[in-house]
């Protein structure tokens, strides 16, 4: 691959990457820290003391590391300047390397974006020794990633973007709906929305035929972990068509537990409103407040 000449990520850089994400921003004589580079409104964060901070270790109780959420469309864009086809096959975007390449081809990224968090690829990205992964197409004759560090030749924002695409991979690239991946983090929640498969529909009946699963990862905003018993519904809006809400029901599959409907969504779709209730489960005095507040977020939904 061929590197973009960018801003250094520097410790710093990174240092108020983390700080913006998590929303942990403990504060000095008033000054805290902000979002980088985001179009959207600040995440509202939980308040700390420096001394809360140092008893639990250093970082707030539950804490991980949440990459922000990025635009795929810029990723796309700079998944070209920065020539990944020459080594990452990807249907409908760029061919498998020719076979004198073979040894330096990577793995293909068709679909990678629905078995990985977005965490997984910036680590890759910055640090892709971290993880080695034995095999043609990850390992050379060293025994190291043959992937290059991109640490010092991409902007925070960059990486972010980047990220937001390799996300959106959730194999049907060719025809790729609303971006196929989005997310938002908002209230307790941090919630991601795909569409697996499916194609173009009219206005008809939700199919199983017809390939279409809508799913919705549900996350603990503090912890990423897995949130059940919500009461989860989506509702499909666009010009020229009567608002669809689907009931979304619990399940698990080898991306793990989330909720998901069959369906097929309709080409004049524009928007999907992902609403979330309160909780039906029992929350215990460490956990007070939370999760019972009803969040109703709104996903921009483009067409192929």
């Amino acid at each position: 691959m061929t590197r973009l000449r960018g801003r250094r990520l520097s410790i710093l850089a990174l240092g108020a990457l983390v700080l913006a994400a998590t929303g942990a921003r403990a504060q000095h004589a008033g000054h805290g820290a902000a979002a980088p580079g985001a179009d959207a409104p600040p995440r509202a964060g939980r308040t700390y003391t420096m001394e809360e901070l140092h008893a639990a270790g250093g970082v707030p109780r539950g804490w991980k590391f949440t990459l922000p959420a990025g635009d795929p469309a810029k990723g796309r864009e700079l998944f070209r300047e920065l020539e990944c086809g020459t080594c990452h096959a990807l249907e409908g975007l760029s061919a498998p390397p020719s076979a004198g390449d073979a040894a330096h081809a990577g793995p293909e990224l068709t679909g990678m974006g629905s078995h990985h968090p977005a965490e997984y690829f910036a680590e890759s990205i910055l640090a892709p020794n971290a993880v080695i992964l034995a095999g043609p197409g990850f390992t050379g004759p060293d025994g190291r990633s043959i992937m290059p560090s991109y640490g010092d030749s991409l902007s925070v924002t960059q990486l972010i973007d980047l990220v937001a695409f390799l996300t959106s991979l959730t194999g049907d690239e060719g025809h790729v709906h609303g971006a196929a991946a989005l997310e938002q983090t908002t209230g307790d929640y941090r919630i991601r929305l795909v569409y697996a498969g499916g194609g173009h529909a009219g206005h008809g009946a939700p199919s199983r035929a017809a390939g279409g699963h809508l799913q919705v990862f549900v996350a603990d905003r503090q912890s990423g972990e897995p949130v059940p018993y919500l009461p989860v519904s989506a509702t499909l809006r666009g010009g020229g068509m009567k608002p669809r809400v689907l009931k979304l029901l619990p399940m698990v599959d080898a991306q793990g537990f989330h909720y998901g409907v069959d369906v097929r969504i309709p080409d004049a779709t524009d928007k999907v409103v992902v609403s979330i209730g309160r909780t039906t489960m029992r929350v215990m005095p460490p956990a007070a407040r939370r999760f019972t507040k009803p969040v109703t977020v709104e996903f921009e939904w483009e067409g192929p």
